[in-house]
């Protein structure tokens, strides 16, 4: 499972106020602990910190180059936010993210040719996020076929099927893991799949609880990405024995701990 440290985001308070000061201690002290506790990538998003998408953006791929080497994720709506981002990112970028309707997809996908980056493309397009299956199924394999019109390895392309709150959206769930099960099934080679795990339990009661059930159900159905907080230890426990049980890890009693200390 490829996780992606969601933390450094202007959402989150320390952020928030990193950027608006200036203060790369907090967005650093971050990165670090992300790497540490399992992360293989970060998702750099400046969210609500500021109006200065563009040169926050950079700022904060340059404070935490200072410290990681590991691939980072520029994380925007933003068009020319993701270009100054992938230039700061260089190698190893990921885009987060495209819309999956054509306009959006000729827009974005040359700019993750130019980059060499792989790119998450969300199941969602001008008719917002599909109610059922058969939508995200459909702007999926438009995704794969405008990215091999791109001439886009398969490879780099990342499909978020999109998960809602469970408390407005309770069938949402199960229509995201079939629809991950599905889209495995319809694509050779199959991209890989992604989802933003926090978003699932927002505003609900024991949030911790659901995301790592969720992400258990997940895996078992095909997920091989996930953006969520690594720091949470329940959390990666989840991933490292959902994995193992799916025979894609080699047993030993000190799992976990062979895990950590990599």
């Amino acid at each position: 499972m490829y996780v992606i440290g969601e933390r450094i985001n202007g959402m989150y308070t320390d952020i928030k106020s990193a950027i608006q000061t200036k203060d790369k201690g907090p967005v650093q002290h971050r990165a670090k602990e992300q790497e540490k506790s399992g992360a293989y990538a970060l998702d750099i998003n400046v969210g609500p910190a500021t109006t200065d998408k563009e040169g926050a953006m950079v700022w904060l791929i340059e404070a935490v180059r200072e410290v990681t080497n590991i691939p980072l994720s520029v994380d925007t709506a933003k068009y020319e936010a993701m270009k100054a981002g992938l230039k700061a990112v260089g190698k190893s970028a990921i885009m987060n993210s495209a819309k999956g309707d054509e306009k959006s997809l000729d827009i974005y996908l040359p700019l993750a040719r130019e980059h060499d980056a792989s790119i998450i493309i969300l199941c969602i397009d001008e008719k917002g996020v599909p109610s059922n299956i058969e939508g995200r199924l459909e702007i999926a394999m438009r995704a794969l076929a405008k990215a091999m019109e791109h001439e886009i390895d398969i490879s780099k392309i990342i499909i978020d099927p999109i998960i809602l709150p469970v408390n407005v959206a309770q069938a949402q769930p199960a229509n995201v893991l079939q629809a991950i099960r599905e889209i495995r099934q319809l694509s050779d080679p199959s991209p890989h799949m992604v989802i933003g795990l926090s978003n699932l339990s927002q505003k609900c009661s024991n949030p911790k609880l659901i995301n790592r059930t969720f992400l258990s159900m997940c895996i078992g159905n095909g997920l091989d990405m996930v953006i969520a907080d690594s720091t949470d230890r329940e959390l990666m426990e989840t991933v490292i024995t959902s994995e193992l049980l799916m025979n894609k890890t080699i047993y030993c009693d000190s799992f976990l701990e062979a895990y950590f200390s990599k």
